[in-house]
């Protein structure tokens, strides 16, 4: 997709560049140095559509009349969000939860361009029964520890998946046709004279 502004990827993740290189021939990798804050008085859906809007509008504030993606990645269990482990004993204690249960994995991702167009995508993934030699083992990996869950699908964590319902793309880190349809937007309202300021979130008034 050859798009219509510079575009810049608000995150140094290796997995959101090759996903998004499925979309842009060519971008800016520009990491965002927002603190990743949970707001308790918002749904996990509302929390990840913020941070990744917060993301992209602080990235776009450095870099004006560019066009720059947000995403932010949120394990739910039951409501309660479960986030990065802080180190191998909190990564242990989470597959330890997440063990023969469901769990959502909510990526929000936001794309600014002058507005701001954010969404949300929800897929869900069922663990097998996990003993604890297979946590110790994985934790001893260090896959887990920079990982939202405690895991990565894509990495050796695919074999603590039983199932799966939804976007993979999603699960990794960046749900890819989400992302295509918030494109398709930003383009259809592109500025015409420089970035306006404003926010949709949370929620879309603003947009038509």
């Amino acid at each position: 997709m050859d798009l219509f502004a510079p575009v810049i990827l608000a995150s140094q993740s290796p997995r959101r560049i090759e996903l998004l290189k499925k979309l842009v021939t060519d971008f800016e990798v520009i990491p965002s140095a927002v603190e990743e804050t949970l707001r308790d008085d918002l749904s996990p859906e509302e929390n990840a559509m913020a941070l990744a809007e917060e993301k992209a509008r602080s990235v776009e504030s450095r870099h004006p009349g560019r066009l720059v993606i947000g995403a932010d990645t949120v394990v739910a269990l039951g409501g309660e969000i479960i986030g990065k482990p802080k180190d191998a004993e909190d990564a242990r204690r989470i597959l330890r939860r997440l063990s023969g249960r469901v769990h959502k994995v909510i990526t929000g991702v936001a794309v600014v361009f002058g507005r701001s167009f954010p969404a949300a995508e929800t897929s869900t993934v069922r663990f097998h029964p996990l003993s604890e030699k297979q946590i110790a083992d994985y934790v001893a990996t260090g896959e887990p520890l920079d990982k939202a869950g405690a895991y990565a699908i894509q990495g050796i964590g695919e074999a603590l998946v039983a199932s799966h319902e939804g976007s993979y793309s999603n699960i990794v880190g960046l749900p890819i046709d989400t992302l295509r349809a918030l494109l398709g937007r930003a383009g259809e309202h592109a500025p015409q004279s420089g970035p306006q300021q404003g926010s949709a979130y949370p929620n879309e008034k603003n947009n038509p």
